[in-house]
């Protein structure tokens, strides 16, 4: 028994409740600023002075809690996207700050809307994407804000995954999508104009390339692009001639975030997300703000928005044991001010520490993740819990984590590996995942837990598999394909048959992502035995252990029936199992007292197979 058992109980409410105030931004005259924050326990927007007293909240949602909005660049409007129970038929919202009326922009049923460009030198205007014409694909609109005209401007011919933008506010790109799996990027040179190819990325190159704008002059586009390299470079390529320039690369990670001159539309700084996040800094501009801004905190910094005059900064600063911390950056002065911490009482308590970790999968490829242990106490002999991330091409990595600090604080070591066919990683690594689910994505999970048990981390016999979406089904795949490893599994919106995913996938991904899907895991028109072998549904008889399985009734990316499905096997088998279906829920949940919901019968139901500790 570790002395870490003495550290006191987080409640959940601070864990998994909604920040005091979260995603901080400038207006775009810098006067004003923006946050996330409770109204009656829903975070709407509140805004105020730069630095003063006088927040109030102009928004008035009162079920699912604004997640997603920004300034207008008009000084005059907050725009937010919001859907229903959780559908992901967001809609556009646009609230005045000073009269607070809300308008519906876009009131469409069983429509998506994507916001595709907002500039500060377009201030009255918005460019959106919606499949309103049609289910499967998105066309893009003209938005005026202040009258809420919507013009088309560009119609989907059917195969258009992702639409670019030029700085004249002008749609002049497209990701095209091919049947194997792959991408043309189209260009044009206005918009009257005929399409024309620039690029072919065949299908190992898809999930490490793609376009990110144009420069000012419209001659060139910035494109990460893995073409004959493993990761994927940040380049300029000609719209014209093709002709590549690189402008910043790693032999192993892909690019991360780009930093962008909101004027003069050049690179300033990009990110690569390594072991922890890592900035190299393009213009002398910048590079004594970054110098300053690293001083002012030992913590991950992200720019997080900028005014128009690029004189005032929002920066933010991620840790793994603590909360994030926000500040305003004046460039001219070169100082800074607090402006808030999200969560203020976590500051109250003992956090773990993560620590990035590699170690060998039994086929020699090398393997990323973090291990996170109970703070303080003697490390040894732990009962483990595996946190496998979802997508599976997303990645986790380092920071502050909510599930993290609850199991570590409950007594468990948390292992959270990045498995092949995690993106980050360059192509080699993600395309590695190709017809690997529950295959080489899943023993690579179990060689995570035999290189911690083998460090004496870990209790071999007190082992559970954890995980949301694709790590919902890493969690099912445990149980089934591998059940003498663990104890018991927490599978979240995870699917069990892998036919009936591929079949009812919304109808907008059949352009965008439907392929990729058939390359990673089968084409069910051809490889049904295959896909059905890497099922758990069809190896139910298999599991020896108790599972607990929550689902979102309205999830659209992996609908009930995934749960449904196996729930019924495993009742008609009398096997050990929890259900918790959230009728309001979808992907995930968003609503407090759904999450306080369901973590508190995940912590009881890992007390009582791992035996480590509960809040009552």
């Amino acid at each position: 028994m570790t002395t870490s058992t003495q550290e006191t109980l987080i409640p959940r409410t601070i864990l998994f409740g909604n920040p005091v105030k979260a995603q901080p931004k400038i207006s775009p005259d810098g006067k004003r600023l923006a946050y996330l924050a409770p109204v009656d326990d829903v975070l709407n927007v509140w805004v105020g002075t730069v630095s003063g007293d006088d927040f109030q909240p102009v928004t008035r949602d009162t079920d699912r809690g604004i997640r997603f909005y920004f300034w207008a660049a008009d000084n005059t409007h907050i725009l937010y996207l919001q859907d229903v129970g959780g559908n992901e038929n967001w809609r556009l919202y646009a609230t005045h700050i000073e009269n607070q009326e809300t308008r519906d922009l876009t009131p469409f049923e069983g429509v998506q809307v994507q916001v595709l460009d907002h500039d500060k030198h377009f201030p009255n205007e918005l460019l959106i994407a919606m499949n309103k014409n049609n289910p499967q694909v998105h066309d893009v609109y003209h938005l005026d804000i202040p009258s809420g005209t919507i013009t088309e401007v560009a119609q989907n011919p059917g195969n258009v995954a992702q639409w670019v933008t030029d700085t004249n506010f002008k749609v002049r790109g497209a990701m095209a999508a091919s049947p194997n799996g792959g991408f043309d990027l189209l260009v044009r040179d206005d918009e009257q104009s005929e399409w024309r190819p620039l690029i072919n990325w065949g299908p190992d190159d898809a999930l490490t390339s793609g376009p990110l704008g144009f420069t000012k002059d419209g001659q060139d586009i910035y494109v990460q692009d893995s073409r004959d390299v493993n990761a994927g470079r940040l380049t300029i390529i000609n719209a014209t001639s093709g002709a590549v320039k690189v402008i910043a690369e790693d032999p192993l990670y892909d690019v991360g975030n780009v930093m962008i001159n909101p004027d003069t539309y050049e690179v300033q700084a990009v990110a690569f997300n390594k072991e922890r996040t890592e900035w190299t800094v393009l213009d002398e501009t910048i590079r004594l703000d970054f110098d300053r801004i690293r001083d002012i905190h030992a913590g991950e910094l992200s720019i997080s928005s900028r005014d128009d005059a690029d004189e005032t900064w929002i920066v933010g600063f991620v840790v793994d044991n603590g909360p994030i911390s926000f500040y305003v950056y004046h460039r001219q002065q070169q100082s800074a001010d607090l402006l808030f911490v999200n969560q203020p009482a976590l500051s109250n308590y003992t956090l773990a520490q993560m620590e990035p970790i590699t170690f060998q999968a039994r086929d020699g490829l090398t393997i990323h993740g973090y291990l996170s242990l109970p703070a303080g106490g003697d490390h040894t002999n732990l009962p483990l819990v595996l946190n496998v991330h979802g997508g599976p091409t997303a990645r986790d990595t380092w920071g502050y984590r909510p599930e993290v600090q609850w199991l570590t604080n409950r007594g468990y070591a948390c292992l959270q590996v990045n498995y092949r066919g995690s993106s980050g990683y360059g192509k080699n690594f993600i395309n590695a995942g190709n017809k690997e689910w529950g295959g080489k994505m899943h023993t690579d999970l179990i060689d995570g837990v035999n290189w911690v048990i083998k460090q004496g981390i870990a209790d071999p016999k007190r082992v559970a598999i954890y995980g949301g979406s694709y790590g919902g089904y890493a969690a099912l795949v445990g149980a089934t394909f591998t059940p003498d490893v663990f104890n018991c599994a927490v599978d979240i919106v995870g699917p069990s048959n892998l036919m009936t995913l591929l079949r009812s996938f919304p109808a907008y991904w059949a352009t965008a992502l439907e392929a990729t899907f058939y390359k990673q895991i089968g084409h069910p028109d051809t490889d049904e035995e295959f896909i059905k072998s890497r099922s758990p549904l069809f190896f139910v008889d298999n599991i020896k252990i108790p599972l607990l399985i929550a689902q979102g009734a309205n999830d659209p990316r992996v609908k009930q029936a995934e749960a449904e499905q196996i729930v019924a096997a495993l009742k008609e088998k009398g096997l050990d199992y929890e259900y918790m279906l959230f009728p309001d829920e979808g992907h995930g949940f968003a609503k407090p007292e759904s999450r306080f919901k369901f973590y508190a019968a995940a912590e009881k139901f890992l007390a009582q197979h791992l035996h480590g500790r509960y809040e009552e």
